[in-house]
């Protein structure tokens, strides 16, 4: 299993709310259509008057992932509603692979 991550962040209350609705709400479900997908986190905290997110997702595999993210698996997919409201964000993402579950 393969673990995406990617980290954003967005100015506390209204653009914080507003990142948080448009992954909960439209990315993470369109991701459960797509095969090889199995699951997502969505973490945050507050530092300095802002929230961090971390977008964890898990795959299959890496063949997974390009049926989500394209040919550059590295490069991150930032929709422009998330633009819109997020203060900073990585142009990137990382991957893991799982080398342990208990």
């Amino acid at each position: 299993m393969i673990v995406r991550i990617w980290r954003g962040q967005a100015p506390l209350g209204a653009n914080a709310d507003a990142y948080h609705e448009h992954v909960t709400g439209t990315v993470f479900p369109q991701l459960k259509t797509l095969a090889g997908h199995r699951e997502a986190w969505l973490l945050h905290r507050e530092i300095s008057g802002e929230v961090e997110f971390l977008a964890v997702t898990f795959w299959e595999s890496l063949d997974s992932i390009r049926s989500f993210a394209g040919e550059d698996i590295g490069s991150a997919i930032v929709e422009p509603a998330a633009r819109a409201v997020l203060s900073d964000f990585d142009d990137f993402a990382r991957h893991y692979e799982v080398a342990f579950k208990a």
